[in-house]
């Protein structure tokens, strides 16, 4: 049985991308699910490992769709970053991924990111 999908946008088929964009910016397009979180998460830490900056913001704004597994992966990035010595914040976070944090008691270490 999968996990149930918030959908945040008319856009949730089942893809997502992280890019990289300038200055430490990367940026999460499509659905942050269950089927999506193992891509998700090593494309994350690819590019979090590549990139030459120490204050990283990963931009939430293209989120279609989320579950408790979209959460895990970007508490897993905020590990990574802190085990890394690197600064993240995480912004544009979506409202379905606001309520599952909401509900796992996590909502304060999604706002507050990790400091190098």
């Amino acid at each position: 049985m999968s996990a149930p999908v918030v959908s945040g946008a008319s856009r949730a088929d089942g893809s997502v991308e992280v890019l990289a964009g300038s200055g430490g910016r990367l940026e999460v397009k499509g659905a942050l699910t269950f089927a999506t979180a193992r891509k998700a998460r090593q494309q994350g830490l690819r590019l979090l490992e590549a990139s030459s900056s120490g204050q990283i913001e990963i931009d939430c704004a293209g989120v279609t769709a989320s579950d408790s597994a979209g959460l895990m992966v970007l508490l897993d990035w905020l590990t990574a970053a802190k085990n890394a010595n690197r600064s993240l914040r995480l912004s544009n976070l979506p409202e379905p991924i606001r309520a599952v944090a909401q509900i796992s008691d996590v909502t304060e270490i999604l706002e507050a990111g990790v400091s190098a």
